[in-house]
């Protein structure tokens, strides 16, 4: 993933997460909010309780892959922050996909 497509600082994280709008499902937690650029920009949070640093950043290659391969099948200019639960290490690939791309393209997510 291109670094003009990733959310990076602090300060945006927690503004999408306290301002952006929530979707939530066994295996994901998904924040987004409207960024008024031509593209999707995305951040990718896997917290200590997955696992240590080499699990985390498994999981997190993973989804960025998920999103460079399905980007422009939900462009709709919009930040997304995507915080992986711990269910979804008993998914295979192909789930984690499915999963992840079903929550993506559910039209818009529910407010806060």
């Amino acid at each position: 993933m291109r670094k003009l497509y990733i959310v990076k600082t602090k300060e945006e994280f927690n503004d999408l997460i306290k301002n952006g709008k929530v979707k939530k499902s066994k295996y994901f937690v998904i924040y987004s909010k409207l960024n008024h650029l031509k593209y999707d920009r995305f951040g990718v949070s896997v917290g200590k309780k997955i696992g240590k640093a080499v699990t985390r950043n498994k999981y997190k290659r993973k989804i960025r892959a998920i999103i460079d391969i399905y980007r422009k099948d939900y462009l709709n200019h919009q930040d997304y922050i995507i915080i992986l639960r711990n269910r979804a290490l008993t998914l295979n690939n192909q789930e984690l996909s499915k999963e992840l791309l079903s929550l993506l393209q559910k039209g818009e997510l529910n407010e806060k």
